[in-house]
């Protein structure tokens, strides 16, 4: 039954990423007036943010917004592309570092959450191993081990908010800013929905994993 789930989902996250792959190149050849970069320095300054720096960083989706050096990095790609998809990246950016101005909620606890998760992310997989094996003589090692991973499910839950709520400021402002219109706000809106069902995705078979770890603890011998 396991195994059914795991290939579920699987094919779920290929599908998912294959659709994100293709709204952001087919988006990515309808042009704007501004860059990824202009449209993130033009939202923080709209939203009153002037202590948040933009910055070029290397590598294809690894567009992020850093709390702890206020920074707004955005791929190669969408930092200098005037193109729908980059001009919606860069506002979800910037709606995280507007999130953080206003001390938004889900935010905040997914900011504290980290060093735990950072934590439980290096040692998770050889606990829950170990105590697979030694499931019937040290069942506290298999539940130490699934108290760690419930912690990462918890973090995929709470990204959910975040991300969803990120989006839904980058499309009200982009609208409302008047870099996108009619026609171009339904294409960055779509590009996003599809970058946010990849946290969906994430989620459940998070969630899915941990319900496997948990039915293995209690079908244990007594």
């Amino acid at each position: 039954m396991y195994f059914v789930l795991f290939i579920s989902v699987a094919l779920l996250s290929w599908a998912v990423s294959a659709l994100l792959d293709h709204r952001f190149k087919k988006y990515a050849k309808v042009y704007l007036p501004l860059t990824g970069r202009e449209v993130a320095e033009k939202m923080l300054r709209d939203n009153g943010i002037y202590d948040v720096q933009v910055t070029c960083t290397p590598g294809h989706l690894t567009d992020h917004y850093d709390p702890r050096n206020k920074t707004v990095n955005l791929s190669e790609a969408v930092y200098s592309s005037n193109n729908v998809a980059a001009a919606a990246v860069a506002a979800h950016e910037c709606g995280h570092a507007v999130q953080h101005a206003f001390s938004y909620a889900p935010l905040n606890m997914r900011s504290a959450l980290v060093p735990v998760v950072n934590f439980a992310s290096q040692w998770v997989t050889w606990i829950l191993l170990g105590g697979i094996l030694m499931v019937e003589t040290f069942p506290q090692l298999l539940l130490v081990g699934i108290i760690l991973y419930a912690l990462t499910t918890l973090f995929a839950f709470i990204t959910l908010p975040v991300e969803i709520n990120a989006s839904r400021r980058a499309i009200a402002w982009l609208e409302q800013s008047g870099i996108t219109d009619y026609q171009t706000t339904p294409m960055a809106s779509s590009a996003l929905r599809s970058a946010a069902y990849t946290y969906v995705v994430a989620a459940l078979s998070s969630l899915g994993t941990l319900i496997y770890y948990i039915l293995i603890f209690t079908s244990r011998r007594d």
